[in-house]
């Protein structure tokens, strides 16, 4: 990468961190001692407002890197992240926004908690939050990563290294300071920069084919190296039944997880009304509608316009697609377009990265301090305050999700995040979707639906072919493979329900018939919501 490249995009990124600095310093004069203002803003936030943060939110790294790779090296197959990703956000719109808004205050834990004992049902979702955002975590990080040492030149680990730890220590800094006021801005500016760029990118792209979708497909196909199996199922996922077997898990944890992301259901906590949730979901629809289908786009055209083969060269698991797609759009390497377009978009990347580390780490620390801190703390010890806590849980969680991004570098970002979805639909999605809807549902089942799903799903990951066992593996050099699927969904989801099912039958309390009918009204009237 020359040194104009670096120059312009390095300028790119201190602008835009200046600004996330300035925006994090301006909200934080305010007042954020309360609970309400530094997890919720203070209710305050439009439906349009919110829906762009929630859109900025959802936008990751692996939407606008990771998905566009995959389907760079597989095609078809990898249109299934695109695809997965959008279908998710139906079941958010029909059966959790408005619910979860009437029904909480700040965390997945307040709706189920609700209606059963405080204190073990906070301690297990408290536990699967802090699991899947720190999962989730990593996955950005690793963008990062792969960002930088291409802007830095070849794959420089200690350039990779010092990138992870730098945005670590920013997304400490904008929850620490800014709480969800801060982060709902940065969410906002950075939704509005990621469809601009990526509406900019595809324009360019259909206009190199004057806007024949058909002749960028067959180019995509023919500089793939695999012809017309580009264009069908089963590059990446129809080898075998095991492959294929992954395919469904994957699709099934897509579609289900987004339901159970803790800092997308915190979200429905910063309008004033339920109704106000919904119309945000609407919004948020709209956006990343549009931006999935613009993957697509981008993903064939790096396809045909830079080569599935440089694209692996580049980066592995095809991380860097989007930005070489970028240098050749604008002219080729050494050209001055080429430089602006590839700084700018790199600049939009790094920026779609720190947004979506903000609004995870506020959500994980929410769920420290406001669950596991004021769950597990003992009677007569002293007590801090609940805003103090999530400071420093935000701390304890960006050194954790720093340690987990350097082991996991080489992984691809979409698939890191498939796998945090997984977690999320098999513990979390289960718990909820009872506490909503299930008259007969009790403390045991909420505790058992969420380590029912979390445990088999954690075990299964680290037996499965992610790990160990293959050349792309964590651990490529040793072997204690025992589970074939890289993605757990299609077990670990199923028994996630089976578990809170299992639990309630067999609970000797009886159901808080009292306590349904209160939440119950409080769900779908909105009578006594926070």
């Amino acid at each position: 990468m020359t040194g104009d490249h670096q120059t312009l995009a390095l300028l790119l990124f201190s602008a835009f961190v200046a600004v996330t600095l300035f925006i994090t310093t301006w909200v934080g004069r305010a007042r954020q001692g309360s609970a309400e203002e530094f997890y919720a803003g203070g209710r305050l936030f439009s439906p349009m407002e919110n829906g762009f943060a929630i859109a900025g939110d959802y936008m990751s790294a692996a939407s606008f890197l990771g998905i566009s790779g995959l389907i760079a090296l597989f095609g078809y197959d990898g249109m299934l992240y695109s695809v997965g990703f959008l279908v998710a956000w139906l079941v958010v719109l029909l059966f959790v926004a408005e619910l979860v808004r009437n029904c909480g205050r700040f965390t997945l834990a307040d709706v189920v908690a609700a209606r059963m004992a405080e204190r073990p049902v906070r301690t297990a979702l408290g536990a699967s939050s802090v699991t899947v955002s720190v999962l989730y975590l990593v996955a950005q990080m690793v963008g990062a990563g792969s960002l930088v040492a291409l802007l830095l030149g070849g794959t420089s680990d200690a350039a990779r290294s010092w990138t992870v730890v730098g945005v670590g220590a920013l997304m400490v800094i904008y929850v620490s300071f800014g709480g969800m006021r801060a982060t709902t801005w940065i969410q906002i500016v950075k939704a509005v920069l990621l469809m601009a760029g990526a509406v900019a990118l595809t324009v360019l792209v259909l206009a190199r084919f004057h806007g024949d979708v058909n002749a960028l497909l067959d180019a995509a196909a023919q500089r793939s190296g695999h012809g017309k199996d580009f264009l069908a199922p089963g590059l990446r996922y129809g080898g075998d039944w095991t492959s294929r077997l992954d395919f469904i898990s994957l699709g099934v944890a897509l579609v289900l997880g987004t339901a159970g992301l803790p800092h997308i259901l915190s979200r429905f906590y910063t309008v004033p009304t339920a109704r106000a949730a919904r119309h945000s979901v609407v919004w948020s629809i709209g956006l990343i509608g549009g931006f999935y289908l613009m993957t697509i786009v981008l993903g064939f055209g790096a396809a045909a316009l830079v080569g599935s083969a440089e694209v692996r060269a580049s980066n592995a698991s095809g991380n860097t697609a989007i930005p070489l797609l970028a240098l050749d759009l604008g002219g080729g390497e050494g050209s001055t377009g080429g430089t602006v377009l590839f700084a700018v978009v790199a600049a939009i990347a790094f920026a779609t990265i720190l947004a979506v580390v903000a609004g995870i780490t506020l959500a994980s620390s929410a769920s420290v301090a406001h669950d596991l801190y004021a769950s597990l703390r003992r009677p007569g010890r002293r007590k801090y305050g609940e805003v103090a806590v999530a400071r420093v849980a935000a701390v304890g969680i960006g050194v954790v999700a720093i340690g987990l991004g350097l082991l996991a570098q080489n992984l691809n970002v979409a698939f890191l995040v498939g796998l945090a979805f997984a977690l999320a639909a098999s513990a979390n999605l289960p718990a909820l979707l009872y506490a909503l809807f299930w008259r007969r549902f009790t403390t045991r089942g909420a505790v058992w639906a969420v380590y029912g799903g979390l445990v088999p799903a954690v075990v299964l990951v680290l037996v499965s072919p992610v790990v160990s066992g293959g050349p792309t593996s964590l651990f490529p050099d040793v072997d204690f493979q025992l589970f074939p699927l890289e993605n757990p969904g299609l077990v670990s989801i199923p028994l996630g329900f089976l578990a809170g099912w299992l639990g309630t039958v067999t609970s000797p309390e009886p159901p808080d018939e009292a306590k349904h009918a209160e939440t119950e009204v409080r769900a779908l009237t909105g009578a006594g919501a926070a």
